[in-house]
């Protein structure tokens, strides 16, 4: 089992910045890939960001490409999402998701956080 706490969510004015942390807790953390996913109103919920279990194999949305960094620390067992340049349309629930099935990308979230919300303001 994996629990998931995401933190850092807030309002911020476009251009401005956050950086999102999910903590995990249960199954060995350093072992399995991390991804953050977001969810607008009125949407399905999307891919944001993977990253592996060393942090060698890094993937992005093409809509955050530049903009957002993903990190992890397995030593505090916490995945990281720097948002910079924030536009109103990353308004949205954020949600980050392990797949302990696989170390290098997420291809099936097993486990997800509650999410935290992140608006935008123009």
């Amino acid at each position: 089992q994996v629990q998931l706490v995401e933190s850092g969510g807030g309002l911020v004015q476009a251009g401005g910045s956050l950086r999102l942390s999910c903590a995990a807790s249960g199954r060995t953390f350093s072992i399995y890939a991390m991804g953050w996913f977001r969810q607008a109103p009125g949407k399905e919920r999307e891919f944001v960001a993977s990253i592996s279990w060393s942090g060698g194999n890094i993937y992005y949305a093409d809509s955050v490409k530049g903009r957002f960094t993903i990190s992890r620390d397995n030593a505090k067992n916490t995945v990281y999402l720097q948002m910079n340049s924030l536009k109103p349309e990353d308004t949205a629930v954020y949600y980050c998701g392990a797949d302990p099935k696989n170390k290098v990308v997420v291809r099936t979230v097993d486990y997800w956080g509650q999410g935290t919300q992140v608006t935008v303001s123009s």
